[in-house]
């Protein structure tokens, strides 16, 4: 399997080429040095090179350093954004247990990730923290979509309030996890998920559980509960598990 890694500036060097197929683009910066000293890639071998906006070149390396890994397009493909997009809300958890669910959300396909801050959030991010955190999640994202080999990167939104989950029901099918709900998540139907124009919206609480408050306030704006099997799961793990089953559902799999 060919290397993968991402520059943001691929789009702009194929659109200064003359032809996309044979064109010479670079790979510089902190990718630039991991493929070199880490990945240890040479002149010879294969690489493939992203965007993270769906834009994916294959090549042959020429020249390899820390600062600059320079290789000949052979193959253009061009990914198109998903529809419907898969967007996980996640509430803040204690630990690492948010993170972990981040970054499986990010190899298993999720087009987005939400930040929430929750009523029974134990972590809890005031305004100075809410960027840092938000970048925190942004760097586990695109390390989680090399890995993964993934055209496109899920973008990381601003850590969202219960109010502005909420009004996402207008516009997109939004399901809350919960171990209570009267229906499992496979007993919806996979035909009327498959509607482009509407994201499916999975909610995700903390340890702790959605507070009823919170619950009540997304079903009367249109969200409804589903639930994955006879068992609780982790936060860390109901996400991911959802997303895996949706894909299911959605034919991405």
């Amino acid at each position: 399997m060919a290397h993968f890694y991402l520059d943001d500036s691929l789009a702009a060097q194929l659109a200064s080429a003359d032809a996309p197929v044979g064109a010479v683009v670079r790979l510089t910066g902190p990718d630039a040095r991991h493929a070199s000293t880490v990945s240890r890639v040479r002149p010879g071998e294969r690489l493939r090179l992203g965007d993270g906006a769906g834009l994916v070149v294959e090549g042959e390396v020429l020249e390899a350093s820390a600062q600059e890994v320079a290789l000949r397009v052979a193959a253009v493909e061009r990914h198109p954004e998903p529809a419907p997009r898969i967007v996980l809300v996640q509430a803040l958890a204690k630990g690492d247990r948010d993170e972990l669910a981040v970054q499986a959300a990010t190899e298993l396909g999720v087009d987005a990730i939400v930040p929430w801050q929750a009523a029974r959030s134990v972590s809890r991010w005031d305004a100075a923290k809410a960027e840092k955190g938000r970048a925190r999640w942004a760097t586990i994202v695109r390390e989680a979509s090399k890995q993964a080999i993934r055209a496109r990167v899920p973008e990381v939104e601003p850590l969202a309030t219960t109010a502005a989950i909420a009004r996402r029901a207008a516009s997109a099918t939004v399901l809350v996890l919960d171990p209570l709900a009267e229906h499992p998540l496979t007993a919806l139907d996979a035909a009327s998920l498959r509607d482009g124009d509407r994201d499916v919206v999975l909610v995700v609480g903390p340890e702790g559980g959605i507070a009823p408050e919170e619950l009540a306030a997304l079903t009367a704006a249109g969200a409804r509960g589903v639930r994955l099997g006879a068992t609780v799961l982790r936060t860390s793990t109901a996400g991911p598990a959802a997303i895996a089953v949706l894909s299911g559902m959605l034919g991405r799999w």
